[in-house]
């Protein structure tokens, strides 16, 4: 349908979002009953339409070439699509759910009469029947995304930025209170409400923010947040690690108000505080495409892993062994519940960075305790020989896989595998630039080997080599890289030093860091061969004198004399040396002689 409003030169559409629409989709899916009626306002990835198969969904696009676009990718499915500004919504049709999953700015045209964000919204509450859902996604316009970013926001020139959202914009609510109050005055009863993260154009991760301000130091939010943002960022350049700061704002109890956007759940004519059960605490999208969104919901007793489609793959895929992975995923272990505790990476951060060597004693030697308990023959397989600083939580003297889901295809030595978890954390230590109460002279290979010392096991640098071709194996399983890939992979971990800025995101922060610190290394070699070039010096100035020395005794009266007494009795030593040689020649042939008779 074309009421008028179009956008006939523009397109909204991306196609580098999460595989199968990410998280967003899977909430939608599950908002969403068999049968609604379902308006999707504004642009959304096309792997909504398959998560929405068991609804009658219309799409209100403000873009004619994504209109055509949706339209043939929608085949035979009953999906209607308008293009058109909200204006265009026809008259006295309404909705069970309204999904606004990319914001209210891009659904209004810029074509059509400008009603701005809370004519937009109210456009779309009265679309929405009495009793009906919406699902509304809002940018934080001081999210930690703005703060990484190394381009303001405000300097934003690209096509996209006719409008700049701000906090001084006065007509866009700026905080995650003011859009719940928007939504009040709109006439709808604000319910449940998620963290986007890592960023609002492609987000992996949603986090309930009720349990993301409770639970603050809960180590599954710790994973959820820092995985999100590890990888998100990857391929960005940013200010600051972007993992950090959000692990940072989690613990200090700002996880919701830092986040890039907020989604949330809002319903029409509904009893202020209805209880939405049905929903998970968190969504995520993690490891590889086809794995899914992992979603844990919460339970009488603490939080379970719930996993969603599509359907999990059980066993590794089977190959030559040259080709065979090390690793593999099995979504279908993500079931019970989630184990509680910090998480064990977090607890020797801190542990390092406050200098205290016997907490870092009692946690390493625990956790190598614990990787003895799982193993049998001195064989570890399975969850647990995969399982690093950073996916195992601690609750008090005990230690527990958080995600089980990876699996190890062939079994590991248990010191290989803490090994190749030591090697991590100190990779982690060294590149980002933490302080430890260790000397700033070893490599990562040396404090492997000393914290193998703190856990209470004697690690050399031969098993710490093959840790390392073991992550460089398992990170390439995870990334789904091919044998170049892992190669290529596996020379990059090997050349890791402690002045190499960290893998990952391009901070401009750890560069730095990783710049003081090559200065640094470079000052202690160039003291090094500075008091090595004074040495040197010395001790050719002492042979010049003792040459000078030489030489001149060599032309005195006493040395001529000297060589004269000294050289007969040399030719006398050499003359005795000679008979007694002769002599004793002479007695061993008499005895073998004598022997024989």
């Amino acid at each position: 349908m074309l009421p008028g409003g179009e956008m006939l030169a523009w397109s909204d559409l991306r196609t580098d979002g999460p595989a199968g629409g990410g998280p967003l989709a899977a909430l939608a899916a599950r908002v969403v009953p068999a049968g609604a009626r379902v308006l999707l306002a504004g642009p959304h990835e096309p792997a909504f339409l398959d998560r929405l198969a068991h609804a009658e969904v219309t799409c209100l696009l403000r873009s004619h070439l994504d209109g055509v676009a949706l339209a043939d990718l929608a085949g035979d499915r009953a999906v209607r699509v308008i293009v058109g500004g909200p204006a265009g919504l026809p008259a006295g049709e309404t909705y069970d759910v309204v999904i606004a999953a990319s914001g209210l700015d891009p659904v209004e045209s810029v074509e059509g009469t400008r009603l701005g964000w809370d004519g937009v919204l109210a456009k779309l509450v009265g679309a929405l029947r009495p009793g009906g859902t919406l699902l509304l996604r809002m940018d934080n316009p001081v999210g930690l995304h703005r703060i990484v970013d190394v381009s303001p926001w405000y300097a934003d020139r690209a096509d996209t930025a006719w409008t700049i959202d701000g906090v001084l914009d006065a007509s866009h609510p700026a905080s995650l209170d003011q859009l719940r109050g928007r939504l009040t005055d709109a006439g709808l009863t604000p319910d449940a409400g998620f963290a986007a993260y890592p960023h609002p154009a492609a987000v992996t991760a949603l986090v309930a923010t009720g349990e993301l301000d409770r639970e603050a130091s809960a180590g599954l939010l710790d994973a959820v947040l820092h995985g999100a943002c590890t990888g998100g960022y990857a391929d960005r350049p940013v200010l600051q690690d972007p993992a950090r700061l959000a692990v940072d704002a989690l613990h200090a109890g700002l996880g919701s108000a830092l986040a890039p956007a907020w989604v949330v759940l809002a319903r029409r004519d509904a009893v202020a505080g209805a209880d939405r059960a049905d929903l998970p605490v968190v969504l995520a999208q993690t490891g590889p495409p086809g794995v899914g969104v992992v979603e844990v919901v919460a339970a009488a007793h603490g939080w379970h892993w719930r996993a969603t489609e599509p359907p999990a793959r059980a066993e590794p895929p089977s190959g030559p062994y040259a080709s065979r992975t090390v690793a593999y995923r099995d979504a279908g272990a993500l079931t019970g519940p989630v184990p509680p505790g910090r998480l064990l990476r977090t607890l020797l951060l801190d542990a390092c960075l406050r200098r205290d060597l016997d907490t870092l004693r009692r946690l390493l030697s625990g956790y190598a305790r614990w990787l003895d308990s799982s193993a049998v023959d001195g064989q570890i397989s399975g969850a647990a020989a995969l399982a690093g600083t950073e996916n195992v939580v601690v609750a008090g003297d005990e230690f527990a896989v958080l995600d089980p889901s990876w699996q190890a295809t062939e079994p590991l030595a248990v010191d290989v595998a803490l090994a190749r978890g030591l090697w991590r954390f100190a990779a982690l230590l060294l590149t980002g630039g933490y302080a430890h109460p260790w000397s700033s002279t070893l490599d990562l290979t040396g404090l492997t080997v000393v914290l193998g010392g703190l856990a209470g096991r004697e690690l050399d640098r031969a098993t710490v080599l093959v840790a390392v071709e073991t992550e460089a194996a398992v990170v390439a399983a995870l990334r789904g890289l091919d044998a170049q890939g892992r190669l290529k992979l596996a020379d990059e971990l090997g050349a890791l030093e402690p002045t190499s800025p960290p893998p990952g995101p391009e901070s401009y922060q750890q560069l730095r860091e990783a710049w003081l610190r090559q200065r640094e290394e470079l000052g202690r070699v160039r003291a090094v061969l500075g008091w090595t070039e004074d040495l040197l010096t010395s001790r050719e100035r002492a042979l010049r004198r003792a040459d000078a020395m030489i030489n001149l005794l060599n032309g005195s009266v006493s040395y001529r004399v000297g060589r004269l007494l000294i050289t007969p009795a040399r030719w006398a030593r050499r003359a005795a040396r000679a008979a007694k040689r002769r002599l004793g020649r002479a007695l061993r042939r008499r005895v073998a002689r004598e022997e024989q008779q």
